[in-house]
């Protein structure tokens, strides 16, 4: 049974989630249709234009996506914080980059006076927008029903093109969360799409490395900000430098040819994220197969489970197995 939506998202324990929509039945969303020699790849860009966009609209971060033949993957940084920052014409300039608004909230952008029965209106529509704004269900329909409008435009029908809801996952962890990135980031790899990482277009880690090459980080994306720090900015605690190599070593072990090597290799970002590489392997490789609405430690994993009073959690066991620290011996 699906389980509703707030029982999925909690923010004051974690506001990072992936998220994935999968087209109904045999809709193509990009690739090729071997069926009718259809070819859609230009509907990859579509995704990620339409995702980027939607990035600097929302007080919602992207940390990692691929748009996959039939399915998107989305790593989202909620930012509650930001949003409760954003003035009253902010809020309302946001959102009417997305939809038309009232008549109301049109006027006041047009700097048109107002009574105080409409101020009062205005204020209270700006507050529904605000929340919209760090609202992930807004942001996954934001992002598919104008896929969908424009697919279905383009085939020359109408209907459902995704399935009913997207599927959402709560990353309670550090660990938990750069499993599920190097998951999402290796997805075309895994689909032998592509051969490496930086040929992966339409892929945040495609976007990452390619800026890295100018010494930079892509605006588009949430930044890595390094190790926990004093008066750290927003972003994820982690070296840009490991986050790729963590990539490169994962997508190399999928390769039967250098197996061998990446066996005799020293890890160090698993060794400082207390995983060792079979652990790795099997997260970065299956992350959606051993969790359902959750993913992080046990410990994570039970502390979330109370916050949105759900019974049970399927994942508990491999949580144990995968996800909990490994400690040297002696601490």
């Amino acid at each position: 049974m699906a389980q509703a939506r707030k029982k999925q998202i909690c923010l004051s324990e974690t506001p990072y989630y992936h998220c994935v929509s999968r087209c109904v039945r045999q809709s193509f969303l990009c690739g090729e249709n071997k069926f009718t020699g259809q070819n859609y790849e230009h509907r990859r860009g579509w995704v990620e234009s339409r995702l980027l966009f939607l990035g600097s609209v929302f007080a919602i971060d992207i940390a990692a996506f691929a748009v996959m033949n039939n399915h998107t993957h989305v790593v989202l940084f909620v930012d509650k914080d930001l949003a409760g920052s954003f003035s009253k014409k902010e809020v309302l300039t946001r959102w009417h980059k997305l939809h038309r608004g009232t008549l109301l909230t049109q006027k006041y952008l047009n700097g048109k006076k107002l009574n105080k029965c409409e101020a009062l209106t205005v204020d209270k529509i700006t507050e529904v927008y605000r929340k919209r704004l760090f609202d992930i269900s807004w942001f996954m329909r934001s992002l598919n029903e104008y896929i969908a409008r424009e697919a279905n435009k383009e085939d020359e029908c109408t209907g459902r093109f995704w399935e009913g809801r997207f599927k959402s996952q709560a990353l309670l962890d550090e660990r938990a969360l750069l499993a599920c990135m190097a998951y999402v980031d290796l997805n075309p790899i895994r689909a032998r799409m592509e051969s490496t990482p930086e040929t992966s277009r339409h892929t945040s880690i495609f976007k990452r490395i390619a800026a890295m090459k100018t010494g930079k980080q892509p605006k588009s994306l949430l930044r890595f900000v390094g190790n926990h720090r004093q008066n750290t900015p927003k972003g994820i605690t982690f070296s840009l430098s490991d986050y790729c190599e963590l990539v490169d070593c994962t997508g190399r072990i999928e390769r039967d040819d250098k197996l061998g090597f990446i066996g005799n290799r020293k890890n160090k970002p698993l060794e400082r994220l207390g995983i060792n590489l079979q652990q790795w392997f099997t997260l970065a490789t299956e992350f959606e197969r051993h969790f359902s609405i959750a993913a992080g430690s046990e410990h994570m994993l039970q502390k979330f489970k109370r916050s949105t009073n759900h019974q049970r959690i399927r994942g508990m066991g491999k949580a144990k197995l995968l996800l909990n620290p490994i400690y040297r011996q002696g601490n």
